[in-house]
């Protein structure tokens, strides 16, 4: 492979500047006629695997060609790679969607048996966050709030707290990014103080607002006195490294409805302060580096981005190995490994690239076939725990949709 890549070159000596390439083998995991699939990209450093990789979470479905009904709850299992790929199943829940899953998330501090997931009350239609052991087979505990309804939007590195979300509201002014009829409880108002971004402890069960939508409409009528809107959601709350920070969209005006459309980049620290409108839009699917810095896009730049001073500080690669830097990406466990993911055609392709130095390879496209809007199948990369492989989705022969290893190792 790396002899190929050097054909065209001139000199020797151009050849052996060239990085060293990376072999991308993928390996279908999941079959039968159930579609089984992890999720959406969601928030940063969500790793399928338990902490000894033996296990992988999934969801199991019967159908992906709508959003679900209410009443339709999908499986949760998990597949045993020590034992042929097995698909065991545990529990059922009625918090999820084709695209995005439940949030699945190991529990950082238990990571071999214990996780997240979201289900919903079928009668309430509250949504609430599951706490699930592995060992025992049995929920450990229901993170369920009466008054405000949330489900998880991305668990702290450390495993202290997670983000809370109103997956009613998010449905409702965006499909996608919720749960059909879920239980909105601030669906009366544009900008509630009462609903936002919540912050919950994870030992304790408490939880707190961190921003409101009332806050955030404060700071936008700030920028434009003009603004009008139908209501304001928020989408992608994605937690740096240390938990430290919080990146996250505002957004209005995706429903259809009249108002104008409001796609605005924030972060906070988790400590509630320091709440910020950001004057560059780095994407819509960007991904944490190490410290305060965000991966995302410029024009056709793969870029670095500093939350704190706000300026670009870098790019990763470049637009011949990227050609789409405002694909799904995530960055290994180690900060090492990159992976681009993004779409040509009716195929997903992955674009991996080694940050220490320069190594790069690039994947056969998968088939995500004709699906699209709300049910569409995005590349949505997700690392395992030592760096050397990625869980990915596709279509197979028999239209089904199931879960894809790509391997990775040094090309030879």
């Amino acid at each position: 492979m790396i002899a190929a890549l050097c054909l065209h070159l001139p000199t020797l000596a151009q050849c052996e500047n060239q990085p060293p390439a990376l072999s991308l083998k993928i390996q279908q995991v999941t079959s039968g006629s159930k579609h089984h699939f992890f999720g959406y990209i969601g928030q940063c450093q969500t790793i399928p695997w338990n902490a000894s990789g033996r296990y992988i979470l999934c969801l199991e479905i019967d159908r992906i060609d709508r959003m679900p009904k209410p009443d339709e709850a999908a499986t949760v299992c998990v597949i045993d790679t020590h034992n042929q790929n097995k698909v065991i199943t545990l529990d059922k829940t009625h918090g999820w969607n084709p695209q995005q899953g439940t949030m699945f998330y190991w529990h950082p501090k238990h990571a071999e048996t214990q996780f997240f997931f979201n289900d919903r009350d079928p009668k309430s239609g509250k949504v609430f966050t599951v706490l699930y052991d592995l060992k025992t087979k049995k929920r450990l505990r229901e993170y369920r709030f009466k008054d405000t309804p949330i489900g998880n939007g991305g668990v702290a590195a450390g495993g202290t707290f997670f983000m809370g979300l109103n997956y009613g509201r998010l449905a409702r002014l965006r499909l996608v990014t919720g749960y059909p009829e879920a239980l909105d409880w601030s669906r009366d108002k544009m900008a509630p103080a009462n609903d936002g971004v919540f912050k919950v402890d994870i030992q304790t069960g408490k939880k707190k607002l961190l921003v409101s939508y009332r806050a955030l409409h404060q700071l936008l009528l700030k920028q434009n006195p003009e603004l009008k809107h139908s209501g304001l959601f928020i989408n992608h709350t994605l937690l740096n490294r240390k938990g430290s920070r919080l990146y996250f969209f505002v957004r209005g005006g995706w429903s259809g409805k009249k108002g104008d459309k409001i796609n605005i980049p924030c972060s906070i620290h988790t400590d509630g302060s320091n709440l910020t409108l950001h004057p560059r839009h780095i994407g819509g699917h960007p991904e944490w580096d190490r410290g305060n810095v965000l991966i995302g896009r410029k024009d056709k730049d793969q870029i670095l981005y500093d939350v704190d001073s706000k300026k670009v500080i870098g790019k990763l690669g470049s637009p011949q190995l990227f050609p789409k830097p405002e694909g799904d990406i995530s960055l290994s466990p180690n900060g090492q490994m990159f992976v681009n993911g993004y779409k040509s055609g009716n195929k997903n392709f992955y674009a991996v690239y080694r940050k220490t130095d320069g190594a790069f390879g690039r994947s056969k496209g998968l088939d995500k076939g004709s699906y699209s809007g709300d049910i569409r199948i995005d590349p949505a990369p997700r690392w395992n725990r030592t760096n050397d492989a990625i869980l990915v989705p596709g279509l197979t022969k028999n239209k089904t949709r199931q879960i894809f290893l790509i391997r990775i190792s040094q090309g030879k």
